[in-house]
C-alpha cells in the first residue's frame, strides 16, 4: 500500500497550529493571574499587558505589588462606604497611576460613587492619566500636577480625604503625605516609604560628635550603615508620629523581598486615641540621635513636648 504524503502547505499549517496551542495556553495562564473583573484593556493601556495580552517579568512584579496593596486598601474602602457614602482617596506620587486606575476599575467603578485624586509632579504623566481616564470613562478620577506638599493647600482637593496612599514616595514625600493626611483628617493612610535620604544626611553631619558622645554612633559610622539606619529610624519616627496623632499603626511587608527592596508597608487607621507614650518616645529618639533641632518640626516635636509637659503636670 502506498502511503500518502501530506503536502508542504498542509504540514506547515499543522505546525503553525501546534505552535499556537502552547502560546494560547501560556496566555491563558497569564490572564488567570488577573483579579476577577479586571479590565484587560485597562492593563494594556497601562502597558502592564502587551497588545497580545502577555505579561513580562517586570509587569508581573508591578502588578503583584499593586494587587497586594489593593488587598489592604479594599477592606478600608468597604468599611468607609458601609453607610452609603462615597470614599475619597488621594494617591501621592502617583506616577503612571497604576494603583489609582486599578482601584477604580476593581472597586470604585462598581460602587458608583467616591473619587480618586492622583497627585504627581511630572506634567506629562498627569496629562496621560487625564486622557486615559477620559478614554475609559473613569469620570470620578482627577489628576493634579502638584507636589505632595503643594497639594495640602490646593483648591482642587476637598477639605477632607478619607484614604491617603503613597507608594514609593521618595525621601520626605512620605512625610508630606502624612502631613497631608493629618490636615485632611484622613481616616486611613497606606504608605510604602522609599529612599529616606534626609535622615542619612542629618546623621552624617554630626557623626564625629556623636561618635565621641555615645557608642551607639557606631551604628551609623560606615556610609552603608548610615543609609540603612537612616531608613529604619525614619520609619520608626513616622509610626510614632502617627500613633501620637491618634492612629493605630500596623507595619508589615508589601511583597516578597525578591520583588522590591523598598518593601515596608505602613498602615494607619484613625481611632482618635492619641498616645502620650508615642510622643514621648519620638522626642527621646530624636534627642538621642542629636536630631531634635534638625527634624523635630517635621515630626511635630512641639506637640510632643506639650504632651510630655501636660503629662508631667497631671
Amino acid at each position: 500500500m502506498t502511503q500518502k504524503k501530506s503536502s508542504p502547505a498542509l504540514r506547515g499549517a499543522g505546525g503553525a497550529a501546534r505552535k499556537k496551542e502552547p502560546q494560547a495556553s501560556a496566555q491563558a495562564a497569564e490572564l488567570s493571574e488577573l483579579r476577577p473583573g479586571q479590565s484587560v484593556e485597562l492593563l494594556k493601556e497601562l502597558h502592564i499587558l502587551t497588545r497580545e495580552g502577555r505579561l513580562n517579568q517586570d509587569s508581573r512584579r508591578k502588578l503583584k505589588q499593586v494587587y497586594h496593596l489593593f488587598n489592604f486598601i479594599e477592606p478600608l474602602l468597604t468599611e468607609l462606604s458601609a453607610d452609603g457614602g462615597g470614599p475619597t482617596l488621594a494617591d501621592h506620587g502617583a506616577g503612571k497611576s497604576y494603583l489609582g486606575f486599578i482601584l477604580y476599575d476593581l472597586y470604585f467603578k462598581a460602587l458608583g460613587h467616591g473619587h480618586i485624586y492622583g497627585v504627581e509632579t511630572r506634567a506629562e504623566l498627569v496629562e496621560k492619566s487625564r486622557l486615559l481616564a477620559q478614554r475609559l470613562g473613569f469620570g470620578r478620577m482627577s489628576f493634579l500636577n502638584l507636589s505632595v506638599a503643594e497639594s495640602s493647600a490646593a483648591d482642587e482637593l476637598p477639605a477632607q480625604i478619607d484614604v491617603v496612599t503613597a507608594l514609593h514616595a521618595c525621601d520626605t514625600a512620605t512625610d508630606d503625605a502624612i502631613a497631608f493626611g493629618l490636615q485632611k483628617k484622613a481616616r486611613a493612610m497606606v504608605l510604602v516609604p522609599c529612599c529616606q535620604a534626609e535622615m542619612a544626611a542629618c546623621l552624617r553631619q554630626g557623626k564625629a560628635l556623636q561618635l565621641a558622645r555615645t557608642p551607639l554612633a557606631e551604628l551609623w559610622r560606615h556610609p552603608l550603615h548610615t543609609r540603612e539606619l537612616g531608613s529604619q529610624v525614619t520609619n520608626v519616627l513616622r509610626c510614632l508620629y502617627l500613633e501620637a496623632s491618634g492612629y493605630q499603626v500596623t507595619v508589615t511587608e508589601l511583597v516578597g523581598w525578591e520583588h522590591s527592596m523598598k518593601n515596608e508597608l505602613i498602615i494607619a487607621r484613625y481611632t482618635g486615641q492619641k498616645k502620650r507614650s508615642a510622643a514621648e518616645r519620638l522626642r527621646a529618639i530624636l534627642v538621642e540621635f542629636g536630631l531634635e533641632n534638625a527634624l523635630g518640626p517635621r515630626f511635630g516635636l512641639a506637640v510632643a513636648a506639650d504632651v510630655t509637659e501636660a503629662a508631667a503636670a497631671g
